[in-house]
């Protein structure tokens, strides 16, 4: 089934369509963008979410086109407006992801968290795509093959919708089954002043996270910089990797509802103590975050990070953290592509309990 704009399984009554006028292309919101919506705390908003993959200039600008030379007879409308539209961008310049205006929660302050929950990830499309271009990657400067400028694997959803499919060779029949575990790339909150960051590198504000913990039943903890959090979503997959080697993960549009909630400060810093940058918690794990453009900085960032909650959350002397960590935790690296490399760990919460 393919979820156009406005039609199917809408889930929240506050629903934010992809369009030109509720999108940005390549830029994440600034505390100078207006909202789209405003929205109490504890909302479900749902978001229609747009791949960049099959929009871009590499492939054509024309996603009719470029998905069609793949046996696809129907595509998104809203990727077909976006791709025509003169939305503000500069190829190689800024970055390749739509994501949604920002949305106002309402009482969200400086010093909050901004709590945004994963309630449901619908499938707009049955393929996706998975590209390596420019000399990107973890394998910079060797793939792509042969000098070309962007390689993208065509990838089919199997009929239940529960596995992504990919040929042993180009134009081959689908021969490698792989789960589909789908969630937003870019989650965030605006930062202060008026120029908005380019969507690639994530940080504090979150945006390009590329965590893949961050599926259904997940929540995503940020320090709010502006008033009213100003949150927005982007970047869907179907699925990823840990490090996300290649560039991108099986990129396709969603139809996301998130929740939107507000952890005030002295609740925030009870539980977590003073965030720095994101938190994840899933229903297993609590995930404290490290970024930097050094991979293993960015681990040392982790484990500090990782001691900190640690501390926080449960009073556990930090020289003891440092040894449970290294005892009992995997650090992860989430992706190693976005010019600012991520690390995540996993915490078991139940061995607090």
């Amino acid at each position: 089934m393919i979820l156009q704009p406005g039609a199917g399984p809408i889930r929240s009554t506050t629903y934010l369509p992809s369009s030109p006028d509720t999108v940005l292309w390549g830029r994440l919101p600034c505390a100078a963008d207006e909202p789209v919506l405003s929205v109490a705390p504890g909302t479900e908003v749902t978001f229609d979410t747009v791949s960049h993959e099959g929009i871009l200039e590499d492939q054509g600008r024309d996603p009719a086109r470029f998905f069609g030379e793949h046996g696809v007879a129907e595509v998104l409308a809203d990727a077909v407006a976006i791709a025509a539209s003169d939305l503000p961008r500069t190829f190689g310049v800024d970055g390749p992801h739509v994501v949604s205006r920002p949305v106002l929660v309402e009482g969200a302050e400086p010093g909050d968290l901004l709590a945004m929950r994963v309630v449901e990830t619908l499938p707009r499309v049955p393929y996706g795509v998975i590209s390596n271009r420019h000399g990107r990657g973890a394998l910079a400067g060797e793939y792509p093959l042969d000098g070309a400028a962007v390689f993208s694997a065509f990838a089919t959803v199997s009929e239940d919708g529960t596995h992504g499919r990919l040929p042993l060779r180009p134009g081959g029949e689908p021969a490698v089954s792989f789960p589909l575990a789908p969630f937003l790339g870019i989650m965030g909150v605006a930062v202060a002043g008026d120029r908005r960051p380019h969507s690639v590198p994530p940080g504090p504000h979150g945006g390009n996270l590329d965590i893949n913990l961050l599926t259904v039943g997940s929540t995503l903890y940020l320090p709010v910089q502006v008033a009213g959090g100003l949150a927005y979503v982007g970047d869907p997959h179907f699925a990823q990797g840990e490090g996300e080697v290649s560039l991108t993960a099986l990129e396709a549009s969603l139809r996301a509802t998130v929740r939107l909630d507000v952890v005030p400060r002295e609740e925030a810093v009870r539980c977590f103590g003073e965030l720095a940058g994101p938190l994840a918690e899933t229903a297993e794990h609590l995930v404290p975050t490290g970024l930097d453009e050094d991979l293993d900085e960015a681990v040392r960032d982790c484990v500090r990070a990782a001691i900190a909650l640690l501390a926080a959350a449960y009073g556990m002397d930090r020289s003891l953290a440092y040894a449970y960590l290294s005892a009992a935790t995997d650090f992860r690296i989430s992706q190693v592509v976005d010019v600012v490399t991520g690390v995540h760990a996993r915490i078991r919460k139940s061995d607090f309990s």
